[in-house]
């Protein structure tokens, strides 16, 4: 291995995490927080929509 290799890798700048919404592991996290937050959401929003129906065809 020449020494200007080794001069060379040692320029890239490797990515490190900061906890940011941009680093990997911890943004998909994240996501799932997230989707499971708005499936629930939704099935709440839902059930509350199927009373509403319900409490409408039983009014006299």
């Amino acid at each position: 291995m020449s020494d200007e290799s080794a001069h060379a890798d040692a320029a890239v700048p490797v990515p490190r995490e900061d906890g940011s919404e941009g680093s990997g592991r911890r943004s998909n996290k994240g996501v799932w927080i997230r989707a499971f937050i708005y499936v629930i959401g939704f099935h709440v929003f839902a059930a509350f929509v199927m009373l509403l129906f319900y409490a409408g065809s039983h009014r006299h």
